[in-house]
């Protein structure tokens, strides 16, 4: 794709997400173009059904997030990298979270459309895990899904006691302070 392609697909990808998170999936295309400084026909030619460019926003974020784990992988402090990750996969839930709202009320299904990503997101997070077990930072007994789910949750119940976001990471801190290895005696 030319360099002007990418910047008009990111600032479709933007624009959409920010204008559907506020005004709800309802909200016509062109709303999206204009926000996003393109006409209609750019847009449609980025992304032909108002479903593909949902699909895109929801694959551009979980492909962030599974990219951070891979390069957090590497890192030499490898419960750090997991307890940083954590707290950075909170913030992207609890800031889309209006969005996959509306795309699960609209009928989106997620999961089944973006399988592989979340897949790659999961093996991604079991690395960070198995790291982290490896220098004895997680207790020995946990696993990825574990983690996933426990952030995922706390995310939810955090949205849900209508919470802020420094209220929600401390309960990430919370979690993440339950998953480190008990100290030797």
């Amino acid at each position: 794709m030319r360099a002007d392609a990418l910047k008009n697909r990111e600032r479709i990808l933007e624009a959409a997400e920010t204008t559907f998170a506020s005004l709800g999936l309802a909200v016509p295309i062109d709303v999206v173009a204009e926000r996003a400084g393109v006409g209609v026909g750019t847009l449609y030619r980025h992304f032909p059904t108002k479903e593909a460019l949902f699909e895109a926003i929801v694959m551009t974020r979980l492909e962030g997030l599974a990219d951070e784990t891979k390069t957090r992988s590497d890192a030499s402090a490898p419960g750090d990298a997991l307890f940083l990750f954590l707290h950075r996969f909170a913030n992207e839930a609890l800031a889309k979270a209006d969005l996959f709202d509306a795309m699960n009320a609209a009928g989106f299904d997620i999961k089944s459309r973006c399988a592989e990503m979340v897949d790659d997101l999961k093996r991604g997070i079991d690395v960070l895990v198995v790291r982290a077990k490896a220098v004895a930072a997680v207790r020995p007994d946990v696993t990825g899904d574990e983690v996933m789910s426990l952030i995922s949750g706390t995310c939810m119940a955090a949205r849900q006691a209508g919470l802020d976001d420094a209220s929600c990471q401390r309960m990430v801190d919370i979690v993440c302070d339950g998953l480190r290895a008990p100290a030797s005696s």
